[in-house]
């Protein structure tokens, strides 16, 4: 027997609504991202301790509007993780960072996801989150705020409320 708690079932509502949000979600990190090669990357603590990560490249461009992205079976788990984590009930906690390729370095901006949506990291936070540890051969990344990401109102209704 496991020494480590189970995790709960949500329902099926609560994960139709964090479907929409995460769909949201990733419509709003692009737009604030912009044009350019960028990383998504997420990682999640579940209730039962175990960590899980994703990870996705992509290419954003917006003239004309367009969304390429490297492996779409990274991309797919990438945003189930992300519902699970917007959903909350298995998550404990989540952060979704994204780098974007840039000279001289590449720049980094950071969300956590707590109540359901994505809110800017700390700064602070993000730097020592993305610092290259030492003797390993990584690229800096600079870090900046994320911007503010509108949740609007959608036609699904928050099951947590």
């Amino acid at each position: 027997m496991s020494a480590r708690p189970e995790l709960t079932h949500p329902g099926d509502h609560a994960i139709t609504a964090a479907m929409s949000r995460t769909l949201t979600a990733l419509t709003a990190v692009f737009q604030a991202l912009g044009d350019g090669q960028h990383a998504l990357n997420l990682v999640a603590e579940r209730t039962d301790d175990a960590f899980v990560t994703g990870r996705t490249d992509l290419s954003i461009g917006t003239d004309p509007i367009r969304l390429a992205v490297l492996d779409e079976d990274e991309f797919c788990a990438l945003r189930a993780l992300l519902v699970f984590a917007l959903e909350g009930s298995t998550m404990r906690s989540a952060v979704l960072v994204a780098t974007t390729a840039a000279e001289p370095n590449p720049r980094a901006c950071g969300w956590i996801i707590r109540d359901g949506w994505l809110h800017p990291m700390d700064t602070t936070a993000l730097q020592a989150a993305v610092i290259p540890c030492p003797d390993v051969s990584a690229v800096t990344r600079e870090v900046y705020d994320a911007p503010v990401l509108p949740l609007l109102d959608t036609d699904e209704e928050d099951p947590r409320a």
